[in-house]
């Protein structure tokens, strides 16, 4: 089916799933949606990350979208269950990957960084619950990282100062695994690795997001064809520099055309 995959994010974020997807589903066309202007949803409440998601989401229908990733760990919290009952199309949702740092730590003690929205969602609750009963979790909100991402921030000082403030006290809590659980996240991988250092394994729940869209295509019989030739979309309520600096990063698309809309 020739129809696009949505994908909808806060901000710039969701291009780590983005890309991802991209590259287990190189015939798949895109829709991508940022509402940069209204990020981080992190400390905003239920009511308004709902109402957010919801007008996103109606952008995403219109461009025919036939599955929806929301790529945003705080709007899945808040909102999947919401979307899943007012639309019929299938929905993949976002949460830290708990369960994989909890089945692949050595010392019983992970570490999460998140954002506020994520760890007062009851899918992080309710997971924590089933995995991660007997092991340590040391819960750290990735206070003003989100920012710094949307501004094109991805190591210096200003990221290097909080990242070691957030995680220092994981290591001291002897966290061998790290669960990125924000999209915004992976962009800070080697500013954060550089900190934690080699023997502590940063978690990306991305790569399983992608693999997750596969099944749900193929299961719902959505899939592109072979020989369907991609189109890739990017719409942005906010500034455009640091979405068009990442998509050229990636070197996956060629001169992406960003449409900016005046509001959300």
């Amino acid at each position: 089916m020739e129809q696009p995959i949505g994908i909808f994010d806060s901000g710039v974020g969701g291009l780590s799933v983005w890309k991802e997807v991209v590259q287990l589903l190189p015939n798949e066309s895109i829709v991508y949606f940022a509402d940069s202007l209204n990020c981080p949803y992190g400390s905003k409440k239920v009511k308004q990350i709902i109402e957010l998601t919801d007008k996103s989401i109606k952008l995403l229908l219109k461009e025919n979208c036939k599955l929806i990733i929301v790529a945003c760990n705080t709007a899945t919290a808040a909102a999947i269950n919401y979307l899943r009952t007012n639309y019929k199309i299938p929905f993949v949702g976002m949460e830290p990957a708990t369960k994989p740092a909890a089945i692949k730590t050595q010392t019983n003690s992970i570490g999460i960084l998140a954002t506020e929205g994520t760890f007062n969602g009851e899918l992080f609750k309710n997971t924590s619950n089933e995995y991660a009963k007997n092991i340590s979790l040391h819960l750290q909100i990735g206070y003003g990282l989100v920012e710094l991402v949307e501004d094109g921030f991805f190591k210096g000082d200003k990221i290097n100062k909080l990242l070691k403030k957030y995680l220092l006290p994981m290591l001291e809590n002897n966290a061998d695994n790290v669960v990125l659980g924000c999209t915004h996240f992976p962009f800070l991988k080697d500013s954060i690795q550089k900190i934690v250092g080699d023997k502590v394994r940063l978690i990306d729940p991305a790569p399983a997001i992608a693999k997750r869209t596969k099944f749900l295509l193929e299961e719902n019989e959505l899939l592109a064809k072979n020989n369907n030739k991609p189109k890739y979309s990017f719409f942005t309520t906010g500034n455009n520099t640091t979405l068009q600096n990442l998509l050229k990063s990636f070197k996956l698309v060629n001169n992406p055309e960003i449409i900016e809309l005046k509001s959300n």
